[in-house]
């Protein structure tokens, strides 16, 4: 199957151009900002329309400046040591999603003191909305046919313009339904029911990283790093600890949980 032609760049003014995938950042913090408003008002927090707005800034600025850091630190030092200012070329990609979690969870603790609200009552509301964002996400890899994945002999495999001629797995597809409607549907399920504050959040953190560790087998390393450790990519390692440590911390929570009912 050849890529199918779409234009990255979906407007253009003058020497303005307004990409898919920065489109894809709106759209996933404006239905950030409706779910969580949705979900105060449903608990009566003490939280106004303001205040979500508050939070969720404070949250997309967290997003952006960890992701870019992220993938400064992870997955490319060597090259910014050497070129520093490239640091701030954002334009032309290279954002760690794992970056991203470390600094919208900095960000949460900061918004979270100054709203006067728990750290896990906001977090548990706020992860809601995580697996819509990176759904998005990766719907604009796929449009700018990047982060694709290996080599494949199957049907539905495509032809990457910047992949070669040989088909590849739709890696970003395969991320975008699991981490995107599948990992929705997960979260919703477990937040239907009252829970120990924490639990909707750490499940989120087991869940993302076991379904990233997996996709990961069928997506193509990063050139500069390839694969770590035997037949591990840098995502599978950042991810598998998350895994672990999601699920031990879900355990923890509702084993305490039941012993104080």
């Amino acid at each position: 199957m050849q890529f199918p032609h779409i234009d990255p760049v979906f407007f253009r003014i003058g020497p303005l151009e307004f990409r898919w995938y920065g489109l894809m950042y709106i759209l996933g913090f404006m239905a950030a900002y409706f779910i969580v408003l949705r979900r105060v008002r449903q608990r009566a927090l003490p939280l106004t329309a303001d205040d979500v707005a508050d939070v969720i800034f404070s949250l997309a600025v967290g997003v952006i400046l960890g992701g870019r850091l992220g993938y400064v630190l992870f997955y490319n030092a060597s090259y910014y040591l050497a070129h520093p200012l490239k640091v701030f070329a954002v334009w032309e990609g290279g954002m760690s999603f794992h970056g991203g979690l470390i600094g919208v969870v900095l960000a949460g603790f900061f918004v979270a003191r100054k709203k006067g609200v728990g750290f896990f009552t906001l977090a548990d509301l706020c992860v809601l909305t995580a697996p819509v964002g990176i759904g998005l996400g990766r719907l604009g890899n796929f449009i700018n046919g990047e982060l694709y994945g290996r080599v494949t002999d199957m049907p539905w495999g495509v032809i990457f313009r910047d992949g070669g001629e040989m088909p590849r797995h739709p890696s970003q597809l395969y991320e975008a339904i699991l981490e995107g409607p599948v990992l929705f549907a997960i979260l919703m399920a477990v937040g239907r029911r009252e829970r120990p504050g924490g639990v909707v959040f750490w499940t989120f953190i087991a869940f993302y990283g076991l379904f990233r560790f997996f996709v990961e087998f069928f997506r193509e390393p990063d050139p500069q790093l390839g694969l770590l450790l035997g037949p591990f990519s840098m995502g599978q390692l950042l991810s598998f600890p998350m895994f672990l440590l999601g699920l031990t911390m879900v355990l923890v929570i509702t084993r305490k949980g039941k012993k104080s009912e």
